[in-house]
């Protein structure tokens, strides 16, 4: 993929990446996770080490997960293989392979890995995969095809606010999503999808908005997973739109009201991503109540009534 000015200057602003074992996972965790239906399946998250993914997009943090250059063949399996002996005694129903790129390109994946992971993840009844709606096409049905579980890929949508969406560097269109999208649903393949909460060049005032009108558009085209991410800072690129006025950290009090507004949907499970929430703005005196009743919304899928605090009077 060509390099474009854009990229360069966003590149150029990031702080320095740590280095990474090519062999070790990054790390992984167990979660409760609500599907489609009402059932709480036990997740298996391994957070994979491999090549940086090549779309540049302004908001991104997890190419400082990634390492240089191509994954080496066979690194992937290697790792997951050490991540599933550590978790050997452990019931699990779902594995998430998340390695902070795309997983059908093959500069981040190689073929050889496909294939193993293929042959290491028979007892799990869903797999799911991260990669940008581009790369979806024969090689996901291929990998679906070898799986014994049910395959669910990722996509980020991000927004569909149209100046932020054109502006995010992240070369992706709302046809091509739809595209990527339609090829899962007709193929019987899950689709989850990303949708930001803070994102840079949308309003704050419009930024709960939309997030809920993105939300809409992925449940539309036949997501059953929606997972709202909160913008997180740090990257270098947003701190240069934030001095701009182009970028506002979103809220733990905007996390709350977008998760609250979409959840009438009978159609897809939509939830809040609590993985850093902790970093959100929000009253120090209520926020430990705030996130316990986000993270049972999460499961329950059910919007329990508002926290209510005499301190910031929300």
């Amino acid at each position: 993929m060509t390099v474009s000015e854009t990229d360069r200057r966003i590149r150029s602003l990031r702080p320095a990446k740590a280095q990474f074992d090519p062999y070790t996972a990054q790390r992984s965790m167990l979660e409760e996770e609500r599907r489609p239906g009402g059932q709480i399946e036990r997740v298996l998250t391994a957070f994979l080490v491999g090549a940086e993914c090549p779309f540049t997009c302004s908001f991104c943090d997890l190419w400082q997960w990634t390492t240089d250059g191509p994954t080496i063949p066979g690194a992937l399996t290697r790792q997951l293989r050490g991540v599933l002996e550590t978790h050997s005694a452990e019931r699990l129903d779902r594995i998430k392979l998340y390695n902070a790129s795309n997983f059908f390109d093959v500069r981040s994946v190689p073929v050889e890995d496909v294939h193993g992971i293929a042959e290491l993840t028979p007892a799990f009844a869903g797999v799911t995969v991260e990669s940008h709606a581009s790369t979806i096409g024969q090689k996901t049905l291929d990998f679906a095809a070898r799986l014994n579980g049910r395959l669910e890929v990722a996509i980020g949508l991000e927004t569909v606010h149209p100046a932020a969406a054109a502006a995010l560097n992240k070369k992706l269109d709302l046809a091509r999503f739809d595209a990527a999208a339609r090829l899962l649903v007709d193929n019987r393949i899950d689709l989850r999808v990303f949708v930001l909460l803070g994102a840079p060049y949308v309003p704050v005032d419009e930024s709960v908005e939309w997030t809920v009108r993105t939300v809409a558009h992925a449940v539309d085209r036949g997501a059953s997973v929606v997972s709202i991410i909160p913008v997180r800072d740090g990257n270098g690129e947003l701190e240069r739109l934030s001095s701009q006025g182009d970028f506002s950290a979103p809220t733990l009090s905007q996390l709350e009201a977008a998760l609250d507004a979409c959840l009438d949907s009978d159609r897809a499970v939509v939830s809040a991503d609590l993985w850093d929430v902790d970093r959100l703005p929000g009253c120090a005196h209520c926020r430990k109540e705030r996130i316990a009743r986000l993270r049972r919304t999460n499961l329950s899928g059910v919007a329990e009534r508002r926290i209510t605090c005499e301190v910031c009077r929300e």
